[in-house]
């Protein structure tokens, strides 16, 4: 690793720290405050990044194959989680799950599936593969959080519509339980910006210079704030006895899921050299701060989030080495 990367790595760790520190001497101080400083980075900063980036992106450009080869492995580990922990938690629950606790297995899902790949991803990728290679990572993350994140808001708002019919002691109705979901789905502050986006896109519409400076501001400015978040959150609840499950779920998202993407990409979609390697360091990238950002919306495992972003993003370090060099070992090179 350059020192270059390493510096960058320090920076995003002390940008963290910045939040512990100011929980710590009483600048950030009480739930309520930090809540909203969640809620305004979910609710404002990133519907505005994701609107600009689909509005902007170019559709007709996109590796299509190389896309589906990272994200066909990336959701169907995403879905498995998700299933797996549902399953787990109906277990555990015979009575029936109760509504404050119906969010987790979602939340577990992004911690496991959801990559840093604008802070880190970008860097990393234009370093250690050039611009060839960060063209192919652009592409990934064009669409990375506008995949995934929707995906997991129709999987939450379904088991929050199933779960809230319960409580409500009403009988249960397909149709009443599919329309609670598309209603909270469209209007969810992740979904309405990406189809208002995708529809201006489609519309062939140019966004007009203001309009775009205010959006690449405000989507800019939640990136320091998700991080600041996450130290404010260690500090609040430490890790809450969850070490031991930070550092699991950090080998899980950097080590299982990288060997996933590697095995479908280079088996099943032929893929070698370069575009092999961008896609196995995107998918081993540590876990992104808008798992943060779910789980607080959602209220669902916030310290488990915080504690696997910080324990990932110190590993990182480590394990970029040692992918690279399986990659250059046994796959050709890059």
């Amino acid at each position: 690793m350059t020192l270059e990367l390493l510096f960058r790595l320090l920076g995003l760790i002390a940008v963290i720290a910045l939040g512990w520190v100011g929980v710590r001497r009483g600048w950030l101080e009480g739930a309520a405050g930090l809540r909203a400083l969640g809620n305004a980075a979910f609710l404002i900063f990133v519907p505005a990044l994701l609107f600009r980036t689909t509005a902007r992106v170019d559709l007709a450009a996109l590796p299509w194959r190389l896309l589906l080869a990272y994200f066909g492995p990336v959701l169907g580990w995403m879905l498995a989680v998700w299933a797996w922990e549902r399953r787990r938690l109906r277990r555990t629950c015979p009575g029936g799950v109760p509504l404050a606790r119906v969010a987790e297995p979602t939340a577990r899902a992004i911690t496991l599936s959801f990559g840093n790949g604008v802070q880190m991803g970008l860097p990393f990728s234009a370093a250690l593969f050039g611009e060839a290679g960060l063209r192919l990572h652009v592409a990934i993350v064009s669409v990375h959080a506008l995949t995934l994140l929707s995906v997991l808001t129709v999987l939450v708002e379904t088991d929050l519509a199933h779960a809230t019919a319960r409580d409500s002691g009403r009988p249960h109705s397909l149709l009443a339980t599919l329309g609670s979901t598309v209603r909270q789905t469209v209007i969810h502050p992740v979904v309405l910006p990406v189809l208002a986006g995708l529809a201006w896109n489609l519309a062939g519409l140019p966004l007009p210079q203001v309009m775009d400076q205010t959006l690449q501001m405000v989507g800019q400015a939640g990136v320091p704030l998700c991080l600041v978040l996450i130290g404010a959150s260690l500090a609040q609840h430490g890790m809450g006895g969850q070490l031991g499950t930070a550092l699991r779920l950090s080998a899980l998202k950097m080590l299982a899921l990288p060997l996933l993407v590697l095995g479908v990409a280079h088996w099943g979609f032929g893929l070698d050299g370069l575009p092999l390697a961008v896609l196995v360091v995107a998918a081993a990238l540590p876990t992104g701060s808008n798992a943060l950002l779910f789980a607080q919306r959602y209220r669902a495992r916030e310290v488990e989030a915080s504690g696997t972003i910080v324990v990932s993003t110190m590993a990182f370090a480590a394990v970029v080495p040692l992918w690279l060099t399986v990659l250059k070992g046994f796959f050709g090179g890059f």
